[in-house]
């Protein structure tokens, strides 16, 4: 009797232990769980459902395009630069999500070369930017309209139609990649003149 009772002791030590592992290492029964991409309530936990999404890491970049110059492409069939648009092309970044994506973009934009690999360089990608003495002040968005501010405390932005209208184009285009920009206008007015 006496080794019955021993062998039940040892049992009932066993099972407590083993279930005290189980809420030590397997956690808490009352708990939040993502399954399929939704939280599902497990027991009764305490906490809210959480807010973050499930089963994914939120995003925390955003993929923009930088429109950038190649004259190459930008050449009538007589070979002359034509100082047009056809002549602007995209180069793809990453910017990190914020609340201002369209001046951190536009900001990326103005520092020019420096955001050109050389691979984009050897395919003749260029721009004039960064201009010293010019930078992005303030933005604002209404109805579609985009005005931007800027400051260029040395003049860098007048100088020939052709080479301001490519700096002008430029900004436009990078800008008017995000769908809610319909018309971009650039303040204060005297700036990109020939």
């Amino acid at each position: 009797m006496r080794k019955i009772l021993i062998a039940l002791t040892i049992l009932i030590i066993l099972i407590g232990v083993l279930f005290g592992l189980r809420f030590l290492i397997g956690g808490s029964e009352d708990t939040w769980i993502c399954e399929n991409g939704k939280w599902v309530k497990h027991g009764n936990p305490s906490s809210p459902m959480p807010t973050e999404p499930c089963g994914e890491k939120p995003q925390t970049e955003k993929l923009i395009k930088l429109y950038y110059y190649n004259p190459q492409k930008d050449k009538d069939e007589n070979g002359n630069i034509k100082c047009s648009r056809d002549g602007l092309v995209a180069v793809e970044r990453k910017i990190p999500i914020t609340q201002t994506p369209i001046q951190d973009t536009i900001n990326l934009l103005l520092r020019g070369k420096e955001n050109l690999t050389e691979a984009e360089k050897a395919q003749g990608i260029t721009t004039e930017y960064p201009l010293e003495g010019f930078s992005l002040k303030g933005a604002s968005l209404k109805d579609g309209v985009l005005t931007l501010k800027f400051e260029d405390s040395q003049n860098k932005t007048v100088g020939g139609a052709c080479r301001v209208g490519i700096l002008w184009f430029q900004i436009e285009a990078t800008a008017k990649q995000f769908p809610e920009v319909k018309e971009v206008h650039f303040l204060p007015e005297e700036l990109f003149q020939p």
